[in-house]
């Protein structure tokens, strides 16, 4: 069995790990947070979403905290943003990058943006278009992609639909995510395997959620299919506000201890990383619950 031997890790703890926080974290500790983050060798970090405020209370200092933070060379800063207007405001902060998202379910995708599929298409064009006139990266997210909390199953071939339209918009990655966590590592090796032969490795990334403790053995799965690039929140940090049940993402932490113990490259610095989680926990006021954070407060 043959892995790549470079693999990308795309930390989305500031924007995906914090969205879901009841306690509103402060802009200076968020600022602290991703300064710190930008020491351990990380070299994407997606730092907030411009969202409207009254949808995403824990993101409400958006702006802020995107033209706060101490940018080190040759680390991407990306942002989420739901629309024109959204946009604004991240092309105004001068994020690196910028995300756009929707759903592979209908219900999912209604409950999380409040239009249909069909719908929400033309105006997440005229955000990828926007921004790519403004000299900007987009890269799309393809939620509920191995199953919906509302609709259970979603077939392959709908995520393959809704990915295919996204790339025809210009995104360069689509990032699919199994938003509460339900694939298995057999359902994940038949369908990334599809994606793969219609997509290709390189335009793919995977973005696990670690609700039923299978994010490790699912990213493995992925890594077997020629998939580089991952999504994670620091000690596994997360949820999703319109997906009942949906727990943390796969942990940074733990991904990063996985792959560098199995030889691949991440270029991650675990114990930095770690540090970074030790500050995030004492500022949210409660333990993260990765593998590698348990072992880290063991050993303090």
């Amino acid at each position: 069995m043959s892995y790549p031997n470079q693999v990308l890790i795309k930390e989305v703890g500031p924007r995906d790990g914090l969205q879901n926080e009841k306690q509103f974290l402060s802009t200076v500790d968020k600022v602290e947070w991703i300064n710190q983050l930008s020491e351990t060798g990380l070299s994407y970090i997606e730092v907030t979403s411009f969202v409207n405020p009254k949808w995403i209370p824990a993101l409400s200092d958006s702006f802020e905290v995107a033209t706060r933070i101490k940018r080190k060379p040759g680390v991407t800063y990306a942002a989420l943003v739901p629309n024109r207007k959204g946009l604004e405001k991240a092309l105004e902060a001068d994020v690196d990058e910028v995300a756009v998202f929707m759903s592979a379910s209908e219900t999912h995708n209604q409950n999380n943006i409040n239009k249909s599929i069909e719908d929400t298409l033309p105006v997440l064009e005229e955000v990828v278009q926007e921004a790519k006139s403004a000299h900007k990266k987009v890269r799309g997210y393809l939620s509920t992609v191995f199953g919906c909390p509302y609709e259970g199953a979603v077939s392959p071939e709908q995520v393959e639909r809704i990915t295919h339209r996204l790339f025809e918009m210009g995104v360069y990655e689509v990032s699919l995510g199994d938003t509460v966590g339900v694939g298995n590592p057999l359902q994940v090796e038949k369908c990334v395997n599809h994606w793969v032969d219609t997509f290709s490795a390189e335009r793919l990334a995977l973005h696990f959620h670690n609700t039923r403790g299978m994010a490790l053995a699912n990213t493995l799965v992925g890594l077997q299919a020629g998939i580089r690039t991952y999504d994670g929140a620091v000690g596994g940090l997360g949820g999703c506000p319109y997906a009942k049940g949906a727990t943390g993402n796969v942990a940074t932490d733990d991904l990063v201890h996985m792959l560098e113990e199995m030889g691949l490259n991440t270029g991650v610095d675990l114990p930095k990383l770690k540090e970074a989680g030790s500050f995030i926990e004492s500022s949210l006021q409660r333990p993260l619950k990765s593998h590698q954070m348990e072992i880290h407060r063991a050993d303090l």
